[in-house]
């Protein structure tokens, strides 16, 4: 394989070193340092091992038979943060710690080889890769406590403020966390990252947490290369940009022995004052941003070759040759048995078995265990009436859909101790709406709480609590506040089990106050009516519950299924039916429910992807949710008053559709008309009939949504979104 200008370029430099007078390897390996001799070889082996993984990679990638070539040349400094740290201190990491993934690999006892091979199985889409199993190359393994990251950029740092937070909360609720009670999080992440909306929430979030003196034990580490693929960072931003709340930490990545001991007056400071710290760590880029990339079309020759003098492993091989503890000719000689040891690796590695169909791919991605989560839902305290002061819910008469969802997070609340319930306002206000009202003065306000502005700082803080074990609750305020902070979802919460084989997940519920139909209070931001941006999520689990009976039944249902099977549940709550009393006449109460007691929770149970359906009609089904669902039952009531015989079809589930239900229903009638609140053009509705059609219904299908339109404010909303009387129309035609 021929070699490039880094590797050359080691050679020589190397070759060109003056031994110095040997010292013990049990002393600093230079005047002024922490690191002895014996640990500064140790690293060298992972930063050696970091760097032919990079040769290795692009030596596959010409022989297609590699698929990722972004390596961590130049940042092989971060071999000193991980030895800085334990084995369990959780890490979420940059896709350049290759050095830091290695020496945790051997921190923990495994074999060098071992950490090496991991690597190698991911550049090769391998099956037997131990996290990912093919489906992507990521650092991560259960046993190292390092979490899988995807290249998205800087979307995991919200998540490590959470998982920094979890470590605390648990320890002050008394509860088991997957990290010791003193463990510290350590996240790196790149220069241009730290422009990312995501990097400067995760920021801002660990500023406003210190700022209250609230413990939050977060090391973030910036290994500035003073690139962005080709995008220039200005030098000094990102000290410039840093956190003033954030204390800092600086260290040049080149240096072994600067970083090491930075890295660990950082690391104890965390460690120690469980606040949060940002280590500045300046590196270079070498080899490009990856095997692809042609760093001359934006850099000059000289501005190359300037990274090339401070290669952090000639850098540490003259700390070595200059302490005497080793000769350019015995590094040299190491370097290229290594090299070839390692090329026989990936070729190995390359043999290895890979994915090999759908389901193969799949398996990860959203298990479905109902015959656990059905008991688990039925779950409650045996301390009831002490959480409800005496007057059980069931005891209250029938109850509103807020009310009930409120009854039902109380009990969630009271037979979970590891349940947190929180968002903006949640707390004392008890919600917008007051859904939430009296939680935080029953449970305390530690297990209910008020989170700062920002969408990407809430669902962060879930994703970390539910990767630590913990089980959150939170809420987003609106629907479309829930598009700030989409890729939380999308790309954290929903990938995590389908990129680690499910050895790390993050069980949560998303309660979201959704869709439209507010009257006096509107406006697209308060009134969403899209919830396609969620629907194409592959494994989440999304429910629209429009009764009072069964958003309590489904919210036990999701805070079940996030428990056994990890499942990540975005839960819709209707606002215009928060307190909706009524059906079909004023004062008929008709859209009110009791409140099941716990006896009858398991007969009441509301497995996921199971419908609801009212009536018995042969003539027509009506297949709807939300607030749909009220108006089809009252547009029902008027039809079968002039002789047709309909059927509603509550689909309470919209991912994943309640199929089978669907089909049952519309093969009884021959006729279905899907009456879809969310826009006709991605809407849910498109999904309806594609169902139809693909399990070869052969009756007839028509369908009536609200208009492609954002919702305006006041009653020019009733224009563009669907009505009762359009119901009505489009069944009587449909039937006609």
């Amino acid at each position: 394989m021929a070699r490039d200008a880094v590797e050359t370029n080691f050679t020589e430099a190397v070759a060109a070193l003056s031994p110095g007078a040997p010292r013990d390897p049990g002393l600093p390996v230079r005047e002024g340092t922490s690191l002895t001799g014996a640990r500064c070889r140790e690293l060298f082996e992972f930063q050696l091992g970091s760097r032919l993984l990079d040769v290795a990679a692009r030596w596959l990638r010409a022989q297609g038979e590699g698929f990722y070539t972004i390596g961590s040349s130049g940042h092989e400094g971060n071999a000193a943060v991980a030895a800085a740290l334990r084995v369990t201190d959780p890490a979420l990491l940059h896709y350049r710690s290759g050095a830091f993934y290695l020496t945790r690999s051997a921190m923990a006892g495994r074999l060098p080889e071992q950490g090496l091979r991991d690597v190698l199985l991911g550049l090769t889409a391998s099956a037997e890769e131990p996290i990912a199993g093919g489906r992507h190359k990521v650092f991560g393994h259960p046993d190292l406590a390092v979490i899988p990251q995807t290249s998205t950029v800087a979307s995991h740092m919200p998540r490590a403020v959470g998982v920094a937070f979890a470590v605390e909360r648990a320890r002050a609720l008394g509860l088991r966390s997957a990290w010791p009670d003193d463990a510290i999080t350590v996240c790196s992440f790149g220069d241009a990252s730290v422009n990312h909306a995501s990097a400067l929430s995760a920021l801002n979030t660990a500023g406003y947490v210190s700022y209250q003196g609230v413990a939050l034990p977060l090391l973030l580490v910036c290994e500035d290369n003073g690139l962005g693929i080709s995008v220039r960072t200005p030098q000094g931003w990102v000290e410039a940009a840093r956190h003033p709340r954030l204390t800092y930490f600086a260290a040049d990545g080149c240096d072994l022995a600067d970083v090491h001991d930075v890295a660990l007056a950082a690391a104890r400071h965390v460690r120690e004052r469980r606040s949060p710290a940002l280590l500045h760590v300046r590196t270079v880029r070498l080899m490009g941003h990856a095997g692809s990339d042609v760093e001359l079309s934006y850099r000059t020759k000289r501005e190359i070759n300037a990274d090339l003098e401070r290669d952090p492993l000639v850098a540490t091989a003259r700390l070595l040759v200059e302490a005497g503890l080793a000769t350019p000719d015995e590094l040299l000689l190491h370097y290229e048995t290594t090299r070839e040891h390692l090329l026989k690796m990936a070729l190995e590695s390359s043999r290895r078995p890979r994915l090999t169909s759908a389901a193969d791919v799949m398996e990860p991605l959203a298990p479905r265990t109902p015959r656990t989560v059905a008991p688990a839902s039925a779950v409650s305290s045996g301390s009831r009436e002490k959480a409800f002061a005496g007057r059980l819910p069931e005891q209250e008469g029938p109850l509103t859909l807020s009310q009930a969802i409120n009854r039902a997070l109380a009990d969630q609340l009271a037979a979970h101790p590891d349940v947190l319930v929180f968002g903006e306002d949640v707390a004392r206000k008890g919600g917008v709406y007051g859904v939430t009202r009296g939680l935080q003065k029953r449970f305390g306000a530690g297990r209910v709480f008020d989170t700062l502005l920002d969408e990407q700082a809430v669902l962060g803080l879930a994703l970390g609590s539910g990767v630590s074990g913990l089980l959150p609750v939170p809420e987003i305020q609106y629907l479309a506040y829930l598009h700030n902070a989409l890729d939380q979802i999308r790309g954290e919460a929903a990938t995590l089990s389908f990129f680690s084989q499910g050895a790390f997940r993050n069980p949560m519920v998303v309660r979201v106050a959704a869709y439209a139909y507010q009257k006096g209070f509107g406006g697209h931001f308060h009134n969403d009516n899209s919830v396609a941006a969620l629907r194409d999520i592959p494994g989440l689990v999304v429910a629209s519950p429009a009764r009072p009976d069964d958003a309590a039944s489904m919210l036990r249902t999701c805070v079940a299924a996030a428990r056994t099977d990890g499942s990540v549940c975005v839960f819709l709550e209707p606002i215009a039916l928060y307190n909706t009393r009524d059906l079909f006449e004023e004062g008929d109460n008709g859209w009110l429910s009791p409140y099941v007691p716990p006896s009858r929770w398991a007969e009441t149970h509301v497995p996921i992807g199971r419908a609801r359906s009212y009536g018995d009609g042969r003539d027509l089904t009506i297949v709807t949710f939300g607030n749909g669902l009220r108006m089809s039952l009252r547009a029902a009531v008027r039809l079968t008053a002039e002789g047709y015989g309909c059927r509603v079809l509550d689909l309470r589930w919209l991912s994943p559709l309640p199929v089978e239900d669907l089909l049952r229903a519309a093969e009884l009638t021959g006729r279905v008309l899907v009456a879809d609140e969310t826009r006709r053009s991605g809407g849910v509705s498109e999904s309806v009939v594609a169902e139809l059609l693909d399990a070869g219904f052969t009756g007839r299908i028509a369908r009536v949504t609200s208009s492609d339109s954002f919702v305006p404010l006041g009653e020019a909303a009733r224009h563009v979104l669907l009505s009762e009387a359009e119901i009505e129309d489009a069944a009587r035609k449909l039937l006609g």
